[in-house]
């Protein structure tokens, strides 16, 4: 009977105890190692975005021998950069935390167990007659009241759980905006090593001109000296090229958590960036304010920090507990007791060196802190809107600009060639001409490639660049232009 009255009483603590806390649940919901299924509250956002489930594993080899969209390539990144792998390991570390903080409204259990033996006479060498003895103490506990600490305590844990996810959605973001920066420069730079190309072989057809002319004896050596020299300039431009272009290939490959030696393969863009300006700035800023993440973060880690100061209060308070134990004693001389016990206790802390008021100073302090680092994110997040809306804008119009830019080069360098072909033009002129085209393609790549970069950065100043948003970007189709990657090497 005396068991049976314990054991009730414990199970009649553990369904209190789970109801006070919020955390009901069944042996079917239940997990081995996650009894209070917090990691619920960390799954990574990357699933709900991009994925059914969380990433796992190394990228297929497969995909990497076939060229790549942007879409391809942010996946990759999500999955194998060892930085989403971070801050999912972070929430789940957090997560934990929650655990511990939910484990307070449970009762705890002890089962303290021993064994002794001793002899009849010590005074003898002999070792008859020993006497054992089996003591069994079953201790079980239960914090009834404590003014609030333990659900403090469970607040500050629930909003430090909810700064980790919102900071591991940030950092999904900036893995996005790295991969597509990345993504792009690689287009970019394959673009130029193209317009390079170009240069080099309109270069080579104004030394050739030059050539003949001075064997015609039509031309001086200075005009042949010159489109020589002009033609060995972009010859090096063009190696200088070739170098970027890897360069690039190595960037984007250790955003997608590759070697840099990896080969990757690109789909060749040939789309214009959209001409397309998004809502008004003050628009963009008030929904950037309810949707960052790191300003989310912000948020909960003032909330946690000021259910910190409920927690201190609350600790130098007094606490009510119930415990009951069950003592079994069992010797081999047959006086076997078993006992009973049920009691209450309360704690009433009096004096600890003024160490509570501190611990509350503390906690005030760091409400205080934390409330300004949510001020000057919100100010930040401002400003990264207002300049990521400018440089669109900016960018936008640039690239139309030097469609203009490159259409004028291209026909002045035709006649400038022609003229000097005919023997009416000067090869300054043409060099001229050849040197003001090169220069066009190049602003015009730069301008596309600002334009693309733009428009991701503006996403994620907004806290908005997720899967729907990089499918809105420019999407890349496959042509004939050669990709130049000789990045290969396994």
């Amino acid at each position: 009977m005396k068991k049976c009255f314990f054991w009730a009483s414990l199970m009649l603590l553990s369904q209190h105890a789970l109801a006070e806390g919020g955390i009901w649940y069944t042996d079917k919901d239940s997990e081995r190692n996650d009894p209070l299924q917090t990691n619920l509250f960390a799954l990574p956002h990357i699933s709900n975005e991009y994925q059914s489930t969380p990433c796992a594993g190394p990228i297929d080899k497969a995909l990497l021998e076939k060229p790549l969209t942007l879409a391809e390539v942010a996946d990759a990144s999500l999955c194998n950069n060892p930085q989403t792998r971070e801050v999912w390991a972070s929430a789940r570390v957090q997560a934990a935390q929650l655990g511990i903080a939910k484990s307070a409204y449970l009762p705890s259990l002890t089962d303290n167990i021993a064994v002794n033996s001793s002899v009849l006479n010590p005074e003898s060498n002999a070792r008859s007659n020993p006497n054992l003895n089996l003591s069994n103490n079953l201790v079980a506990s239960y914090l009834l009241y404590d003014f609030g600490n333990r659900h403090a305590n469970l607040e500050n844990a629930r909003q430090l759980l909810l700064s980790a996810s919102a900071s591991q959605n940030s950092t999904v973001q900036s893995v996005l905006l790295s991969a597509t920066v990345a993504f792009y420069q690689v287009q970019a730079n394959m673009a130029a090593l193209d317009a390079a190309l170009e240069a080099e072989r309109a270069s080579s057809e104004s030394f050739k001109a030059a050539e003949a002319r001075y064997k015609s004896g039509v031309s001086t050596p200075a005009d042949k000296l010159q489109a020589q020299t002009a033609y060995a300039q972009l010859t090096l431009t063009r190696i200088t090229s070739e170098g970027n272009l890897q360069t690039a290939y190595g960037n984007l490959a250790n955003v997608m958590g590759l070697p840099a030696n990896q080969k990757i393969l690109l789909v060749s863009n040939t789309s214009k960036p959209s001409s397309n300006i998004l809502n008004d700035v003050n628009t963009l800023i008030e929904q950037a304010s309810t949707r960052r993440p790191d300003l989310i973060a912000s948020e909960a880690q003032l909330k946690a920090a000021q259910a910190s100061i409920e927690a201190s209060k609350a600790a130098a308070k007094p606490t009510i507990s119930i415990s009951m134990s069950n003592n079994l004693q069992d010797g081999s001389q047959l006086n076997t007791s078993n006992n009973s016990t049920l009691g209450f206790t309360v704690a009433i802390p009096l004096f600890n060196g003024f160490a509570p008021t501190y611990r509350i100073r503390a906690a005030e302090a760091t409400a205080d802190l934390r409330a300004a680092q949510r001020d000057r994110l919100r100010l930040q997040i401002s400003l990264d809107v207002w300049s990521a809306y400018q440089n669109l804008r900016t960018a936008t119009e640039s690239v139309t600009a030097t469609e203009i830019l490159v259409a004028s080069a291209e026909e002045s360098y035709r006649v400038a060639l022609g003229r000097y072909k005919s023997g009416v033009g000067n090869i300054i002129d043409t060099l001229n001409a050849q040197s003001a085209l090169a220069s066009a393609r190049q602003q015009q790549i730069q301008a596309t490639l600002n334009a693309n970069i733009t428009r991701a950065t503006l996403a994620q100043a907004m806290g908005s660049l997720d899967n729907a948003m990089i499918q809105s970007l420019p999407s890349a189709t496959l042509s004939t232009m050669p990709t130049n990657n000789t990045n290969s090497v396994n």
